[in-house]
């Protein structure tokens, strides 16, 4: 790829993504449009989520608790299982799994309309493609994934519940006791600020993935296959840099 032709691609996603959430406040709104987004990401994607949660809450625990236990401090399973969920692999692994699922969908979906010309009318009507396609699924994806983060997040921890409990033979009132303990604001911020980040840089990487389309089925099956691995790189990024940032910004030393 070109310089000259990185530059117009890395603009062209800048202004797609400032714009994208400014439509908001200008009608037409698309409600009926951003309501279907919102169930087709939330209530679409919840099976999904709560498997992985579930699996993930479960292998962490069984892991956490086999390395503790040679230490002699099993008893502490809980508070780790929990502040690793809530913190980081609840919201980094909801986001992947999100992206696998939506940012694939988002990206074949708005390509197959710019390969049939879809797009185009959208144009010759008046209408702005850009509010009427990318808005609503922002929108959407900003709302839903905090949402099923929170879900999935109490998933996982009821996975650990059931390692620490009925495998590794722990008090299930002290596994609790150690999670409400961690309930704080510092913990629970970090773990709830995250993904609507990651919402937003899914969505908006998926619509323009989506827009860039060309070249028939072979530019659809490229553009979706890139959404997916630009969004995966950008969540791992962000959430380091954001991590970083919200150590400082709450006053936690490293």
């Amino acid at each position: 790829m070109k310089v000259r032709e990185l530059i117009l691609r890395v603009q062209d996603f800048y202004l797609l993504s400032v714009n994208a959430p400014l439509n908001v406040l200008r009608r037409p709104l698309y409600m009926r449009d951003t309501v279907e987004q919102m169930d087709y990401m939330g209530t679409g994607s919840l099976f999904i989520v709560v498997l992985v949660s579930l699996f993930i809450g479960m292998a962490l625990s069984l892991q956490i608790s086999a390395e503790l236990t040679a230490l002699g401090l099993k008893m502490y399973t809980g508070r780790i299982v929990g502040l690793a969920i809530i913190r980081e692999i609840g919201p980094v692994a909801i986001a992947l799994s999100f992206a696998g699922r939506v940012g694939s969908g988002i990206t074949s979906e708005i390509g197959s309309m710019v390969l049939g010309h879809q797009v185009d009318i959208l144009r010759v009507h008046g209408v702005n493609p850009l509010k009427k396609l990318v808005t609503p699924r922002v929108v959407g994806a900003v709302l839903m994934l905090p949402v099923l983060t929170v879900i999935g997040d109490a998933v996982s921890l009821l996975g650990g519940y059931y390692i620490s409990v009925f495998v590794s033979h722990q008090s299930g009132s002290f596994y609790w006791s150690q999670i409400r303990d961690i309930m704080n604001f510092k913990n629970i911020f970090s773990g709830v600020i995250k993904p609507f980040l990651f919402g937003y840089l899914i969505a908006c990487i998926s619509c323009y993935m989506g827009l860039s389309a060309r070249g028939g089925a072979r530019g659809l099956r490229k553009a979706t296959t890139s959404a997916v691995v630009i969004s995966t790189i950008m969540i791992i990024i962000t959430d380091f840099v954001l991590t970083r940032v919200l150590l400082f910004a709450l006053g936690e030393r490293v």
